[in-house]
């Protein structure tokens, strides 16, 4: 028996009457598509749960959207009805422009498949250019061989951390002060954030931060 959640029912009962006949062609298609899914509400909209989310779909003033979680997975997903919203697929205004039940069946299908299948979506890893030290902050370290040292060391998380940190200093007595405690603690081989560091909270520097 179909796994259903009253508040769906609750939830197209209340949508706009060109949203009703769409929301119930997806819902059919999912539930003949993937008969073990479970039927929830999330962020306020309805969703279809399948060994892990599977799709969702939602209705607004004038438009119906219908996206599946791994759809930059799926080969079964029309490019051009792409959309960044709900894991991306489609934008719907009308029932005449929802696909075939055969192809809709076809897509729940491969995103059940996906998840019986353990597949992740990969994460995207977006990298930040590195940081260019400020010339008042390269002469201050230059000073200090072992601070040079140490920070020719640092990875470029670790020397971003210093550079955000003098530069966001809101006044020139700050950046000064920043920049001297910032040379101590390179000297004394310390990343920005050393206090979070367990073994070097005994070694608390006496300049100011």
């Amino acid at each position: 028996m179909p796994t259903k959640d009253p508040r769906v029912d609750a939830y197209i009962a209340r949508a706009r009457p060109f949203a009703k006949p769409i929301l119930t062609r997806i819902r059919k298609a999912v539930h003949a598509g993937c008969p073990g899914v479970v039927e929830t509400i999330k962020w306020s909209v309805p969703a279809f749960d399948y060994k892990g989310p599977l799709c969702g779909m939602a209705a607004f003033k004038a438009h119906c959207l219908w996206g599946f979680w791994k759809a930059a997975l799926m080969t079964t997903v029309p490019a051009d009805t792409a959309v960044k919203a709900m894991g991306g697929f489609g934008r719907f205004e009308s029932g005449e422009q929802l696909p075939p039940e055969r192809a809709m069946i076809r897509m729940v299908k491969e995103a059940a498949a996906l998840n019986d299948a353990g597949v992740k979506v990969p994460k995207v890893v977006k990298s930040r250019p590195a940081l260019k030290a400020p010339p008042d902050m390269v002469t201050a370290i230059g000073k200090n061989r072992t601070a040079r040292q140490t920070y020719d060391a640092f990875s470029p998380s670790a020397k971003r951390e210093y550079i955000e940190w003098i530069t966001g200093a809101k006044s020139p007595g700050t950046r000064a002060r920043r920049l001297e405690a910032a040379v101590q603690w390179m000297a004394e081989g310390k990343v920005r954030n050393w206090k979070y560091v367990p073994a070097a909270k005994a070694r608390r520097p006496a300049a100011r931060a």
